[in-house]
């Protein structure tokens, strides 16, 4: 056991989080070049490390251990990325309202199978096109960062990176089917929500332009048909590297050689879908390094400032009696839409594993063995409460999980402008905070 780091070291994180907001804001231009975005993040990350460094034992392990999983981070989605970026869906796709939603749903089933960054790159550039000529489209892309970049990856821990660290701490590979009552609800209430919404938006722009370009929007002139197929192979090579390292991993005796490992076969899917996507076919997409580029960029400021951030959260955790499952949704979603979601799950993870000690004396649980709280049956209704607040909360804010700033990358790169830091929080607070409230009272107020 160490002190607790003191408080104000949360500060570069707060101020991080302000700059990420703000400087849009006040300086597009300035915010616009990535490598102003790393300036930036060694701007306010430097305190933090100097603290680590100079003034905590462990402080330079816990920065070390924060970057190796930064790496398997921007790994992961990269090469989901690039993958994906190879996946072109030709023809003629109709943006309705209909269209739209059953892409949402479909987004929504496979954000549990490639993950929500692969459903999530794979669908939003043929979604975007769709509805190329309605001019009314923001909300079409921010409903789809609710459902297909967050709440759609809860039935398996390939759907979502929270998931995946609780699979590789002994909890089930299929233990997280169990969460699919609380998936369907949140998921089909989000889609009749976007149905209702978007008939609303596309009636009034028919209404102030008849006969324009929303008949084109109706009409399907060309058969659906996919090139790049073989990247599906890649597709499935990721999810099969990211399982089987899960699953026999640890026989290769050390965690660091199992995340390497982990590592050089998402690597290598990606190598090998570059090196078989002929280029026309990346063109066509309209794909550009530029939306990876400003996660890593942004991402890199978070993990380095939010390490001494957790530190102090699970020092002093127990000072804020979270002890109830329905405490645990909103603790751990809230902090999901202000912290990467994956460690957020593994802090308040461990704070569990603290709280069912406690209750059963002689548990003897360790956080490095979440399987162990299911043998409890307040401790696997922690875990429930954990995952779904993590997973589900991480769509509050652009930074709550990694596919959201990329949609939002997407989306910018091909000329639709999307709402601003607070902006999107407007939209998730009209939205989901109301969807999570009734989640609390049917799933977790017990």
């Amino acid at each position: 056991m160490h002190a607790a780091p003191p408080a104000w070291i949360v500060l570069p994180f707060v101020l991080y989080l302000l700059g990420i907001a703000v400087v849009p804001l006040v300086h597009a231009h300035f915010w616009h070049r990535t490598r102003n975005k790393l300036l930036v993040a060694a701007a306010t990350g430097l305190p933090a490390v100097a603290y680590l460094l100079i003034a905590e034992p462990h402080g330079a392990h816990w920065l070390f251990d924060s970057a190796k999983e930064y790496v398997a981070f921007i790994v992961l989605l990269g090469s989901l990325f690039v993958i994906s970026g190879g996946i072109l869906l030709r023809g003629s796709l109709a943006g309705t309202p209909l269209t739209n939603t059953a892409f949402l749903g479909i987004g929504a089933l496979l954000a549990s199978v490639v993950g929500t960054t692969g459903a999530s790159m794979l669908l939003i550039r043929p979604l975007l096109r769709a509805n190329g000529p309605r001019e009314r489209k923001t909300h079409v892309v921010v409903f789809f960062i609710f459902v297909v970049s967050n709440a759609g990856g809860l039935l398996t821990p390939l759907g979502d990176p929270p998931l995946f660290l609780g699979f590789l701490r002994g909890v089930p590979f299929l233990w997280t089917l169990r969460l699919i009552l609380p998936w369907a609800f949140v998921n089909g209430v989000l889609l009749v929500l976007f149905n209702l919404c978007d008939h609303y938006i596309f009636d009034k722009e028919e209404r102030e332009r008849p006969g324009s370009q929303l008949e084109e929007v109706q009409q399907v002139k060309q058969p659906l048909y996919i090139e790049g197929k073989l990247n599906f192979v890649w597709l499935a090579g990721v999810v099969a590297v990211i399982f089987l390292s899960g699953t026999f991993g640890k026989r290769l005796g050390s965690e660091d050689l199992q995340r390497l490992v982990q590592v050089l076969g998402m690597a290598a899917m990606a190598g090998l879908s570059l090196l078989t996507t002929k280029a026309s076919v990346r063109a066509a997409n309209g794909f550009s390094w530029a939306p990876i580029e400003e996660v890593a960029a942004i991402f890199a400021g978070i993990f380095i400032t939010m390490v001494p951030a957790l530190k102090v959260l699970e020092a002093r955790g127990a000072e804020l009696g979270v002890t109830r499952p329905w405490q645990f949704f909103w603790a751990s979603g809230i902090l999901s839409g202000l912290l990467d979601n994956a460690p957020t799950y593994l802090t308040f993870a461990s704070l569990a594993v603290g709280v069912v000690n406690g209750t059963h004396p002689g548990a003897g649980l360790d956080a490095g063995n979440l399987g162990a709280l299911l043998a409890f049956p307040d401790g696997a209704r922690l875990l429930i409460a954990i995952s779904c607040g993590s997973v589900m909360m991480g769509a509050n804010t652009y930074i709550g999980n990694g596919p959201n700033f990329m949609v939002k990358a997407v989306a910018e790169d091909s000329g639709l402008q999307m709402p601003g830091f607070f902006g999107y929080m407007a939209w998730s607070g009209a939205v989901l905070v109301p969807l999570f409230v009734v989640v609390t009272f049917v799933f977790f107020y017990n």
